[in-house]
């Protein structure tokens, strides 16, 4: 079995990371808004694509005051695209942490449950030759298997 995990990240810098996570949420947080998925199905999206749209827009509308609509002000235009533009780096940098965190987590979770059916196949191994202590390990890792369940067929019904 290959172990690609090899390092372990001291306790340490993950508190030092959590901290500094805990600061940058709370120094955002008045500023922050909350979706329902609702919300965020209905709203259109600003993309790549829709970008220089929106800056163009918002340098005609201050250059052109008197193509602006009557119903909005351009004080709620400067303050979402200032925003819009703003919080990009940030979810870049927060999108490619996630998945390299997401990664790790997955890469190091799989690795462990791997190591953890070799220690139980092997317990049950030794079980079954009555090493001394065994069938004790063998039986309370059982009880915690993740068994899956079998689907019940028509006849069992």
């Amino acid at each position: 079995m290959k172990n690609n995990h090899e390092i372990s990240i001291p306790k340490e810098i993950l508190d030092e990371a959590l901290n500094k996570l805990k600061e940058v949420n709370d120094s955002l947080a008045p500023y922050l808004s909350t979706l329902t998925n609702d919300e965020r199905r209905s709203l259109p999206k600003m993309g790549d694509k829709t970008l220089s749209f929106v800056t163009k827009s918002y340098e005609f509308s201050n250059q052109h005051p008197e193509l602006r609509p009557s119903f909005t002000t351009q004080e709620d235009f400067t303050i979402d695209v200032a925003d819009a533009t703003g919080l990009l780096p940030v979810t870049d940098i927060l999108s490619k942490l996630i998945s390299q965190v997401e990664d790790t987590a997955m890469l190091s979770g799989s690795e462990a449950y791997n190591h953890s059916l070799l220690f139980y196949n092997n317990a049950k191994m030794a079980a079954k030759n009555s090493v001394p202590g065994a069938k004790e390990i063998y039986n309370e890792l059982k009880n915690r298997f993740p068994s899956r369940r079998r689907k019940v067929t028509e006849q069992e019904m």
